[in-house]
Parts: C-alpha cells; sequence; structure tokens
C-alpha cells in the first residue's frame, strides 16, 4: 500500500511541472529573473557569460532556455512542450 502511495505521489508530481507551454506562453523580453522564477520555479542550470547568462528549465527531452541580461530576458526558447 506504501508503495502505490509513494507511486502515485511521484506521478502527481511529475504532471506539476512548471515547464510547459502555458507558463512559457507567459515570458515575455524585458522580465526580472525574479518574474520568471515566480512563474516556473528556480532554474535547473546556468551559465554566466560575459555580458550574459543562459539558464536552463527543465530536462533534455522537455525544457525552457532564458538568456539574460543583467538579469532581464533579452531571448527565450523551448523544446518539446
Amino acid at each position: 500500500m506504501k508503495k502505490l502511495l509513494l507511486v502515485a505521489a511521484l506521478l502527481t508530481l511529475a504532471g506539476c511541472s512548471k515547464v510547459n507551454k502555458e507558463n512559457y506562453d507567459k515570458i515575455k523580453v524585458g522580465m526580472d529573473k525574479t518574474e520568471v522564477e515566480a512563474i516556473i520555479g528556480s532554474a535547473d542550470s546556468c551559465e554566466e557569460k560575459t555580458l550574459h547568462t543562459n539558464c536552463v528549465w527543465g530536462g533534455e527531452e522537455k525544457n525552457i532556455t532564458i538568456t539574460l541580461v543583467s538579469d532581464k530576458v533579452t531571448l527565450f526558447s523551448s523544446k518539446g512542450l
């Protein structure tokens, strides 16, 4: 019984990913990083470059990638949504 409840809880959490088309459509150029995080949570990874930062939410098959300059969205794209 406990195993069944654990599996059900994990499936529910997996289905509640904030990395989805509906939330992607809320992202706009010029938004602050904190506004983006309010919509889709903290980034799974960020890579700082000289003049910008690239952040990824999600995994390799399904993700949202955002380029930030001075913590503001300048470019964004999605995969698998």
